[in-house]
């Protein structure tokens, strides 16, 4: 196994409770995804012609590749956003937490 992983970030709406955060993310992690963060933060943005600032929580989630189309599909369809945010980065790390994120 290499030292690569994938981390795909997105956001949910603070409206959520914690608790149902919580529920995405293991439905994230039963379906291959090895480790999740997630925070509150505050978001701006420009949105139907406004500029916009929410509160909401940031996911940051750890992947492997062979995973990461799945997570990245069950994100598009189980988001309540109209437009959700999924950004996908790979990235380097050290070969023990690669082979540990690809074990998952």
């Amino acid at each position: 196994m290499g030292s690569e992983l994938w981390v795909i970030k997105t956001t949910l709406p603070k409206s959520w409770l914690e608790f149902e955060v919580v529920s995405f993310a293991q439905e994230l992690i039963e379906q291959g995804a090895a480790c999740i963060h997630h925070h509150a933060v505050t978001s701006t943005y420009s949105w139907e012609g406004s500029i916009q600032s929410e509160e909401e929580w940031a996911l940051e989630i750890k992947v492997s590749n062979f995973n990461k189309n799945s997570i990245v599909e069950i994100i598009s369809k189980s988001h309540p956003y109209d437009v959700p945010q999924i950004i996908c980065t790979q990235c380097s790390t050290s070969e023990e937490y690669a082979n540990w994120v690809n074990s998952q």
